[in-house]
C-alpha cells in the first residue's frame, strides 16, 4: 500500500440487521473514516427501500460514486436485498469471501457475505455473526486453533471455533424472551414502572443467574419472578433485572453444554454493557473468565474483502478515490 493511497477511503461496511443498520467508511487496512448508524433494518426501511438508503448514505458522506461495497447481515436473508444462500459448518474465511452473493443496486455492486448453517441434530443457522467471527480471528490470530466465541445478543450465538474454521454453533433466544417476557407477559405487567437503586439492581441481577443456573427447566424458573415478589425476596421494580439475570444465568450454564464445547478459552463480542452482563454472570458462575472484544464486525468486514479481493490486500490494485470535499 502506497503511502498516497494510506488514507483514502477503500471500502464501504455494512451490517445491515433486521432492525438497525451500521455503516464504515474504511481504508485499505481498515481504518474506519466515518461511522454511520440508523434504524433502518430490513423491517423498517424507507420509501424506495434498501436502494433509497444506501443512496441518502452516499449523499451524507459526498460519495459521488458507490466505492466496493460488502455487507453482512439479514440484507442476505429471503426478506433482505438479495438471498445470500446458507454454507454449511466446517466454514472457512475462504469459503465466505468466495461465495459472496454479487447485487446490482442502481449505485454500484454490492457484496453481500453468506450466512452459515450447522446441520448437526438441532439444525441452526446465523447470519451477520460469520462476521464478526472472522473479525475475532483477524484481529486475534492466537485464538484460532480453538476457541468459543460468544455474541450475545437477540439470538446469543455460542460458535465453537477450530482450526480457523467455524466448525458448530448453538442459538440462544434469550434477549428475544427477555423483550417478549417483559412487554407480553405477566411478569412484565407484574413489575414496577419505578428504577430500583443500582445495589438492587445489581442485587436482583444476580439471583436471577445463580437460579438461571440451578438447572430445572427454565419454564418453571420464569415464574419465580413473580413467586419472588409475592413472597417478599424481590421488589416488583427490580422483576426486569431478575428476568434478565435468569435469561443470562441459564445461557452460560447450558452453552458449553450444548454447544459440544471442548475450548477453555472462550470469548464476549458485542455490545459492551451486554458483554459486561455476560462477564458478571461467568464469574459468579465460577466459569473460566472470557476476554471481551466488543464490536468486531468492521474487521470481520475489511478481512472478507481483502480475501476477496474488493480491496487491495486482494485483487484489487487502486483505493476508491472519490469523496466529496
Amino acid at each position: 500500500m502506497s503511502g498516497s493511497s494510506a488514507g483514502l477511503p477503500a471500502l464501504l461496511a455494512l451490517d445491515w440487521g433486521t432492525s438497525s443498520l451500521r455503516a464504515w467508511l474504511m481504508t485499505e487496512s481498515g481504518q474506519i473514516l466515518k461511522e454511520y448508524r440508523s434504524k433502518h433494518g430490513i423491517l423498517n426501511l424507507p420509501e424506495g427501500g434498501f436502494s433509497a438508503v444506501l443512496e441518502d448514505l452516499l449523499g451524507l458522506w459526498r460519495l459521488p460514486i458507490l466505492p466496493p461495497a460488502i455487507a453482512c447481515g439479514m440484507v442476505g436473508s429471503a426478506n433482505g436485498w438479495a438471498e445470500a444462500p446458507y454454507l454449511a459448518c466446517p466454514v472457512s474465511p475462504d469459503a465466505l469471501a468466495t461465495s459472496l452473493k454479487m447485487v446490482q443496486t442502481g449505485q454500484g455492486m454490492l457484496s453481500i457475505i453468506p450466512g452459515v448453517r450447522d446441520d448437526g441434530m438441532v439444525p441452526d443457522v446465523m447470519r451477520g455473526e460469520e462476521t464478526q467471527i472472522l473479525g475475532v480471528l483477524a484481529l486475534r490470530p492466537d485464538l484460532a486453533e480453538d476457541v468459543t466465541i460468544v455474541l450475545p445478543g437477540t439470538h446469543s450465538k455460542w460458535a465453537q471455533i477450530h482450526q480457523g474454521r467455524i466448525v458448530g454453533f448453538r442459538t440462544f433466544m434469550t434477549g428475544e424472551l427477555y423483550a417478549v417476557l417483559t412487554a407480553h407477559s405477566i411478569l412484565g405487567r407484574f413489575s414496577a414502572p419505578e428504577r430500583p437503586s443500582d445495589a438492587e439492581s445489581i442485587m436482583a441481577f444476580e439471583d436471577g443467574v445463580r437460579t438461571g443456573a440451578s438447572g430445572d427447566s427454565v419454564s418453571s424458573l420464569l415464574f419465580s419472578a413473580r413467586s419472588r415478589v409475592l413472597a417478599g425476596r424481590l421488589s416488583a421494580a427490580a422483576v426486569p433485572d431478575y428476568l434478565s439475570g435468569l435469561l443470562i444465568g441459564n445461557e452460560v450454564y447450558s452453552g458449553p453444554r450444548l454447544n459440544r464445547a471442548s475450548s477453555q478459552r472462550t470469548v464476549l463480542v458485542g455490545d459492551d454493557a451486554l458483554c459486561a452482563r455476560y462477564l458478571r454472570a461467568f464469574r459468579l458462575l465460577g466459569q473460566p473468565e472470557p476476554e471481551v472484544l466488543g464490536n468486531t464486525a468492521p474487521a470481520g468486514l475489511i478481512k472478507i474483502a481483502h480475501l476477496a479481493g474488493l480491496v487491495p490486500g486482494g485483487a484489487r490494485s487502486q483505493p476508491f478515490s472519490g469523496v466529496g470535499a
